[in-house]
């Protein structure tokens, strides 16, 4: 019996997914930034302040690091996820400061199956963070890797062929 719940067949193109919230402290931002990213607007307040942030805000790379996590434990846990080759378009839109509860949101953009692997689908996909302002403090887009739960037949993978030849 398989543990897995998620197979490249259950990511649709246009499903949305809430995919959890956290909330962040300045110590995590702190310990973050001094490990990561120890630019002094992540790690004293008094540095925040006076920086064009107005205040201590958490490293772009901490909020990727966020989504991440919520993305693992809500999402790729119990899928047939194989990994990413990559992300795109990663934007830092607002900072994020002590206090403010982040929410994800995960949205297939796009799904195929590899030529190369039939037991294997690439799925892109966005994913939103957003403050408890309702503001998008993070966009970016880029690919996973998944599992199918049935591999493809050698005329669906003659068909991929012929679409991608169309171009």
């Amino acid at each position: 019996m398989s543990l897995i719940k998620c197979f490249w067949e259950d990511l649709a193109p246009g499903s949305v997914r809430d995919l959890g919230s956290v909330t962040v402290s300045a110590e995590e931002i702190k310990e973050f930034a001094e490990q990561f990213d120890p630019q002094p607007f992540h790690l004293d307040e008094a540095a925040g302040r006076r920086s064009i942030f107005g205040n201590l805000c958490a490293s772009g790379w901490h909020t990727c690091s966020l989504a991440m996590k919520l993305t693992v434990e809500n999402l790729l846990t119990g899928s047939s996820s194989m990994g990413s080759p990559g992300v795109e378009n990663l934007r830092w839109l607002k900072p994020v400061y002590p206090g403010d509860t982040l929410r994800l949101q995960h949205t297939i953009l796009e799904s195929r199956p590899l030529r190369t692997r039939t037991d294997t689908g690439l799925v892109r996909s966005s994913w939103e963070m957003f403050n408890q302002n309702g503001e998008k403090v993070l966009q970016m887009e880029g690919y996973g890797m998944f599992g199918r739960r049935h591999p493809a037949t050698p005329d669906e993978i003659a068909q991929l062929e012929a679409t991608l030849a169309k171009g």
